[in-house]
């Protein structure tokens, strides 16, 4: 049954004197990260195991495995110290995991267990095939007085599986008459899974090529169209943004791109006798904060341990964490240590849906507060020249426990644990989810993305020459692990855009490139010089640390500024990825 959403007037779209009404499509694409899912399992005792495996979430996994066996939670222990890339993937336990438990029950002893590649094709998910039709209509200034947005995408015989693909065309941009439709269609394949940028990425391609479609109707630019339609109140929930920064990502991209060199008419452009094509594009996706917990060991040596049973597949966790913990405490990054990737650690989430940085780091940050705040109240009780003080007079910083109106009274914080008699402050701290005050507004991550390519006339081949990416996503607490995260959304939208399509021999329904060789991932000849930039500005109504998400926004929207770039460089539209020659109307010559 489809999920209908509207507000306004239906259809609205069509009665405007400037419209598009298109249809899209995406193919099946499939994660492949370059470490294949593994698993050993290993039983302790009749109802006691231990699980090494590949996934984005040590506790989600723990659960499966004793709801599957029927066992208490506390005996199912799960590591997943290093994850390899995931992309969604990971985000559930897939049948093979089962499977190792079972073999290792049966033998009484620890099995290992490998898929090979193929299986990475069958076994471990996948982003759904979709369909999706966009209507969108504007008055002669070029606001948006309709968007109609419908789609279907796939899901297995025996399980519903759907994502966001209508999601962002509910309020990324101002429009009183917007509705959606969206359907599942249960075919004989796999269940899909979420695939980085989930339902988004999807729906911000077909969004964001209608909108860049409508902006040749209206003879306007389409960054001018998308300021013109800008909105700082989320107009599905009415409530305003924690922060948007957009503008100041168009302006960015605009200035770096060389936007001013793009021709409103398509072909326009030269360089060395190719076609050269400017695009771009926004992607959006929620910034969410959840409940985390995180234990936080002070040692009498000056050592400080933080851990929470959370993965790493790349982000660098680890570092933010850290970086997180060094700035609340004020000490050196050297004596801080994060430990994560273990169930038996306090529960943290599943790495996914851009929310580790905001839900643990708002943890850490707690956790590294309430620690201040303890190691006052000892500076009180045991250290006789605070006696008199009251703690909110106190802070903790460099090392040491000090006045702030006197310098001079101060106690190295090694020396207060000794003094009070303690080895370590050991808590176990739990942040929850967003409070009240931080209720009152909607979050999102946004970015804008922005591209350069050149066609050759003869062949049709694509070269992608430049690339801009800009996010904004509140306060960036590790510039060089963000930036390689957005480099690798540009990474997966290349190849989203150009290359990435699983193929069926529809006779005997087998897939027929399940390998590295004939499923065409991205190579690096493929990937330009690349310009990353963040707007950086903590977005305080969203959580403590006002940090959002990156992950995500980093890839969603960027196929659309392909799509748009080739178009601006060609005048062909096309619609179902993958952008290839022979759909520019180039024949193939098939070597």
């Amino acid at each position: 049954s489809p999920v209908n959403y509207k507000r306004g007037v239906e259809k609205k779209f069509k009665e405007q004197a400037f419209f598009i009404e298109q249809e899209y499509n995406i193919p099946i694409e499939v994660h492949n990260a370059m470490e294949l899912f593994a698993t050993i399992a290993y039983w302790e005792g009749e109802d006691k195991i231990t699980l090494y495996d590949k996934t984005q979430g040590p506790k989600s996994t723990q659960s499966t495995i004793a709801r599957t066996f029927g066992l208490v939670d506390k005996n199912v222990r799960v590591i997943a110290e290093n994850v390899g890339g995931g992309f969604g993937s990971g985000l559930r336990s897939w049948p093979h995991v089962v499977a190792t438990c079972l073999a290792a029950k049966k033998i009484n002893r620890p099995v290992k267990l490998v898929l090979t590649r193929p299986q990475m094709f069958t076994m471990v998910g996948y982003r759904p095939q979709s369909w999706q039709k966009i209507g969108i209509g504007a008055d002669a200034a070029g606001n948006f007085m309709g968007i109609s947005h419908e789609a279907i995408s796939n899901t297995s015989k025996y399980e519903d599986f759907r994502e966001g693909i209508v999601d962002a065309s509910k309020f990324l941009y101002a429009c009183e008459n917007v509705d959606t439709k969206y359907s599942i269609l249960p075919l004989d394949l796999s269940t899909p899974i979420w695939m980085r940028g989930p339902g988004e990425a999807t729906g911000c391609f077909a969004l964001e090529s209608a909108i860049d479609e409508l902006s040749y109707k209206l003879k306007m630019d389409p960054i001018q169209l998308r300021i013109k339609n800008f909105t700082t109140v989320n107009p599905e929930n009415k409530l305003p943004f924690s922060d948007i920064n957009l503008k100041d990502c168009y302006a960015y991209g605009m200035e770096k791109i060389g936007w001013k060199n793009r021709s409103m008419i398509p072909g326009a452009v030269k360089e060395n006798g190719m076609l050269i094509g400017y695009g771009m594009s926004v992607g959006v996706f929620g910034a969410g904060k959840g409940v985390a917990s995180v234990r936080i060991v002070l040692s009498n040596e000056g050592k400080l341990l933080l851990e929470c049973a959370v993965s790493d597949m790349g982000p660098g966790t680890t570092t933010s964490m850290t970086k997180i913990a060094a700035e609340a405490m004020q000490m050196p990054i050297q004596k801080i240590k994060f430990k994560l990737g273990d169930s038996d650690l306090p529960p943290g989430p599943s790495q996914g849906g851009s929310g580790t940085t905001s839900t643990v780091g708002s943890a850490v940050d707690l956790a590294c507060k309430t620690v201040q705040q303890k190691l006052k109240e000892l500076a009180i009780q045991f250290a006789p020249a605070f006696k008199t003080m009251a703690a909110d007079t106190l802070e903790v910083k460099n090392e040491m426990v000090l006045s702030k109106s006197d310098n001079n009274t101060k106690i190295d914080i090694t020396a207060l644990l000794k003094l009070a008699g303690q080895e370590k402050i050991d808590l176990t701290i739990t942040s929850n989810g967003k409070t009240a005050a931080q209720l009152k507004y909607t979050s999102n991550s946004f970015s804008a993305h922005f591209v350069k390519l050149a066609v050759n006339p003869k062949d049709g081949a694509i070269k992608i020459l430049n690339v801009v990416t800009t996010g904004d996503a509140g306060k960036i607490v590790s510039p060089k692990t963000a930036r390689s995260q957005m480099i690798g959304g540009v990474v997966g939208g290349i190849g989203m855009a150009l290359t990435e399509k699983l193929e069926f021999d529809h006779n005997t329904g087998q897939i027929t490139n399940a390998s590295f060789g004939a499923y065409h991932v991205p190579l690096h000849s493929q990937i330009p010089a690349t310009d990353v930039w963040f707007v950086n500005k903590p977005d305080v109504n969203m959580n403590e640390i006002g940090a959002k998400g990156i992950g995500e926004i980093a890839l969603i929207g960027f196929a659309a500024a392909v799509a748009n770039a080739v178009y601006n460089a060609t005048g062909k539209r096309v619609r179902d990825l993958p952008i290839t020659p022979d759909k520019l109307g180039y024949k193939t010559s098939k070597a």
